[in-house]
């Protein structure tokens, strides 16, 4: 059976521009890695836990911070290895040098007998979606056109002058701590 996940992708206008943050795994075996290295924060969900709130729990321990929302639900996704990924669209601006994040521990060097702790994620930064497309898990990218078309459609219409107040669109942003 494959191995669900939840999480988080947190967005924000600036200058006109969508930007969406990532993260980058931490650990030996990512130092080195960029392009399609770069996820949302997620993990995998607990027994029986509420998909969003596991995806909230998770951008949490990866990153120091809880977003409150509201939040817009993507389509879930299918990563390469099979697993699926159910993820959340949140508006909000954090400062990544606040990135407080979750450990793990393995033995390191491999076969050296020596446990090494490493932070679950090294490193978190706003892309524009150009640049979110070639560092994001191939995956995910759906996840970034999704967001693209929400945010543009409603822009459009706001506008226009058509669009009636969207709750998930026309609140206000999560903010960092």
């Amino acid at each position: 059976m494959a191995k669900t996940s939840a999480g988080l992708l947190m967005y924000r206008l600036r200058d006109g521009r969508l930007e969406v943050l990532l993260v980058h795994p931490g650990g030996p075996f990512w130092s080195r890695r960029d392009a399609g290295a770069w996820s949302i924060p997620k993990g995998e969900l607990d027994d029986a836990e509420d998909p969003l709130e596991a995806a909230r729990r998770v951008f949490a321990e990866e990153t120091g911070l809880r977003p409150e929302g509201p939040f817009i639900k993507l389509p879930t996704v299918r990563q390469k290895a099979g697993k699926v990924v159910h993820a959340w669209a949140v508006e909000g601006d954090w400062d990544p040098s606040l990135l407080r994040s979750n450990t793990f521990k393995i033995e390191w060097p491999p076969k050296s007998g020596q446990t090494a702790e490493f932070p679950e994620v090294d490193r978190a930064e706003f892309f524009d979606l150009a640049t979110a497309r070639e560092k994001i898990n191939a995956g995910q990218v759906p996840l970034l056109d999704h967001l693209a078309d929400a945010v543009t459609v409603h822009a459009r219409q706001r506008n226009s002058g058509r669009a009636r107040p969207d709750p998930l669109l026309d609140s206000p942003p999560s903010q960092g701590p």
